[in-house]
């Protein structure tokens, strides 16, 4: 096309700028010249953007031969150039980034970046090498040496398959201690060269786990010949309820050996980075002969590339990972099977655009993929139990006891309030009962699990005086300040904001009445301090696992192996350690307050309580001895608690689907959460009050809409937060309004606007 180009353009493509750009959700329209032809859909290139043809990456979306419509008046710009070294994205991919697009109403371009890792992007860890081989047409009249015609003879003996090589291959088999040789036959044509780009290996360590395979018990093999047949009948959903140490691990395992039997792949997400390590030992202990990829963002750049790189080209057999796993570059043909482990985990949602929730873009690939789609949990989310249960769109599995040679645990409850009562009104760490119990399982032998899921010190630094009610905020949020001390001894410290990472020093006394400032609460810190000064163990057998201890994923790898292998007696943490341990020395968990979350404003906190008590106390009694957790709580009478300690989620489940039906909320419906940010309190509410009534003007009749509110934590970071709520009863209504919003130009996903669809919380 003249004009703006000199180029005749041959071809057409949509393509999706990487600027958080919504107006043109199907893409923007680009000519393709002779000179950068073909293109396909899944590269990436640069485009001439606006007025001023600022050059601008974008994905391309689709091809075609055919130009825009007539009616369009504008002269079609060019492609000014394609990156050659980023590795494109498939088309299964390019289509699901498109309905994560749509669905979580983010735009396509930031979306279709999250699927590609910066170090694959970047090509991190690409090294060009040369490779020899023979020519078609060698030379006639030159003459070469004898150590040269050995050469030839060395690589023209080697079959077909084995060429071309590399220099250093060729040197070896011919004996040669330079590479001259090779360098003369290269220039006079007798070695005809070859560049290939390739990705570098990047070794880590791996630990492998050779435990042999166990007999099925009649529960699992029951489960095992319900799903195996389905592998090769399309798309299906199973939800599997295995209560902690059933043998979910081993059902998955067994799955993933059927799938991949005869080439196929399988893709397998845990919800955390630290599960990844013992669920890759299992699987590479199971499967010697297959290759594991890990994808995860704790991985070194040259690693993330190099494993992604394994899946891509189909090396992998079983692509292992976090929530971002889920876009493994994995060709759709092969792909098998996916298993969501602990599928119920908060940490499966993008808290960031897109807000995307792992499970559910793992359940849309399989559908897409045409094959099976697992969802493992001991607690199984609302969600899941809902769809399984009460609209049988999934089908649910059970294990209702636990694996030959494991024992349940005995499950304590005990009421804080007697305990604070009996120390005269000063709020205890310890219960005379868990101070009861980890004496003796010190005295057995046994590791001790100990949770409290508040990091710092203390919690809350506050006036000394009953007179006053000064308490330490934040000044750019609304939250109190934490203590952290130095070292876990030493009384030097600070305090820290958990929202913001804001830090100072601790005042001296209350700024508005001049006395002395206390220390209210216990975070991991201070129960650290108290095991320390109290039980009589050497330092290194003593650790604690949270945010501020495991900055590395070293750090926290490192941890965890020592704690498997016993040189850890005791260790506490936050819901770090509630996740997938799997040691069978653990005889006692202590939860020290088990009411971090049950009395936060979000309608999940009963369902976060229970998952938290119930995974927790599943840790113990992995071994063949008798173990035990204590539930130390302010509330021994509230459902999830209760219902946790007794191993009844069916009862619970039941209560809570009864409870959110009754009031409206998921999953009887579909929720979408709009938090409008702003610097002014003011403006703030009135861009939120603006908010609600342009989508008043078009909310249906079946859309429910909340008006707009400060949020529980109004302000962080300086900057305010209101919010509201749009809730439907079906995903497709809800949809079809946000759809309707997003083309009115009422929402668009930025640094003042999140849009949250299917919000995990409501903070």
């Amino acid at each position: 096309m003249a004009g703006l180009f000199d180029e005749p353009t041959i071809s057409y493509v949509q393509v999706a700028v990487e600027r958080a750009v919504d107006r043109y959700p199907n893409g923007l329209t680009y000519g393709v010249p002779e000179r950068l032809a073909p293109i396909e859909a899944g590269q990436l290139v640069t485009v001439p953007l606006g007025r001023g043809n600022t050059p601008t990456e974008a994905w391309v979306l689709s091809t075609s031969d055919n130009p825009p419509t007539p009616s369009d008046t504008k002269e079609t710009k060019q492609i000014i150039s394609k990156n050659a070294e980023t590795v494109s994205l498939p088309n299964d991919l390019v289509s699901l980034a498109s309905w994560i697009s749509s669905y979580y109403c983010s735009a396509i371009g930031p979306t279709l970046s999250t699927m590609l890792p910066g170090p694959v992007r970047k090509g991190t860890g690409l090294k060009t090498k040369t490779l020899l081989d023979v020519p078609t047409s060698p030379p006639l009249d030159t003459k070469i040496t004898k150590k040269q015609e050995h050469v030839l003879a060395c690589i023209t003996a080697l079959p077909k398959n084995e060429r071309p090589i590399g220099v250093a291959h060729l040197m070896k088999i011919a004996s040669l201690g330079s590479r001259g040789p090779i360098d003369r036959l290269c220039k006079h044509g007798f070695l005809s060269t070859h560049q290939v780009t390739h990705v570098e290996a990047a070794w880590f360590k791996r630990t492998i786990d050779n435990k042999e395979a166990p007999t099925l018990t009649d529960d699992q093999q029951k489960v095992f010949d319900a799903i195996s047949p389905t592998l090769s009948n399309g798309y299906s959903c199973h939800l599997l309820h295995g209560v902690t140490g059933s043998g979910k691990t081993e059902m998955y395992i067994r799955l993933i050996d059927h799938a991949i039997k005869d080439g196929g792949k399988a893709i397998v997400l845990v919800p955390e980075i630290s599960l990844t390590p013992q669920t890759a030992a299992r699987l590479m202990g199971r499967f010697p002969n297959k290759q594991v990829a890990i994808l995860h963002s704790a991985l070194t750049k040259a690693q993330r590339h190099q494993q992604w790189a394994m899946a891509a080209s189909g090396e992998a057999d079983i692509i292992l990972g976090a929530r971002s796993a889920v876009f493994a570059p994995v060709p759709i043909d092969d792909l098998k099977i996916i298993i969501v482990d602990e599928e119920h985990d908060h940490s499966y949602k993008q808290d960031q655009t897109p807000r995307y929730h792992g499970r559910d873009v793992a359940i849309r690939r399989a559908s897409s993929a045409k094959c099976p789609i697992v969802l493992g949990s001991a607690t199984p989310s609302m969600e899941s139990w809902w769809n399984a249960t009460r609209r049988n769109i999934s089908t649910l599995h059970t294990l209702p006891r636990r694996a030959p040679g494991l024992t349940s645990p005995t499950i304590e409850i005990v009421n804080m309030r007697i305990a604070r009562a009996a120390a005269k009104g000063v709020i205890p760490v310890f219960s005379r009962e868990l101070e009861h119990e980890i004496q003796r399982s010190l005295a057995t032998g046994g590791q001790i699990l100990l949770l409290l899921n508040r990091r710092g010190f203390a919690p809350w630094i506050a006036c000394s005086s009953r007179g006053c009610d000064w308490m330490m905020r934040c000044e750019h949020c609304e939250s109190s300040m934490v203590y952290h001390r130095r070292k876990p001894l030493e009384e030097v410290g600070f305090v820290r904001c958990h929202h913001c990472a804001k830090e100072q020093r601790v005042p001296k006394s209350c700024p508005d009445c001049s006395k002395p400032v206390i220390r209210l609460g216990a975070g991991t810190q201070k129960l650290e301090a108290i095991i320390r000064e109290t039980i009589p163990l050497p330092d290194d057998q003593i650790a604690r696992l949270d945010t501020d201890t495991a900055r590395k994923s070293s750090d926290l790898h490192s941890t965890l192996d020592r704690f498997t292998r016993g040189e850890i007696r005791v260790l506490l943490g936050t819901q770090m350690i509630a996740k997938g341990l799997d040691v069978a020395g653990v005889t006692l968990v202590g939860v020290i307050d088990a009411d971090t979350a049950i009395d936060l404003p979000d309608f999940r906190a009963s369902e976060r309580t229970y998952q938290l008590v119930a995974q927790v106390c599943g840790r113990c009694g992995r071994g063949s001895g008798n173990a035990k957790a204590i539930v130390q709580t302010y509330n021994p009478e509230a459902p999830a608690i209760v219902l946790a300690a007794q191993n009844k989620y069916e009862e619970f489940a039941s209560r809570e689907l009864q409870l959110r039906q009754e009031t409206g909320l998921p999953p009887s419906t579909r929720m979408a959460r709009f938090v409008i940010r702003d610097d002014t309190f003011e403006v703030t509410a009135g861009r939120a009050n603006a908010l609600y009534e342009r989508l008043m003007s078009i909310v249906p009749p079946a859309i429910q809409l909340t008006a707009a509110a400060p949020c529980v934590l109004t302000r962080i970071a300086d900057r305010y937060r209101f919010d509201l709520t749009a809730s439907a009863p079906t995903a497709r209504e809800l949809q079809h309004f946000l759809g309707d919003a997003r083309g009115r130009q009422y929402i668009t996903n930025n640094r003042d606007l999140a849009i949250d669809v299917d919000p995990v919380s409501m903070l």
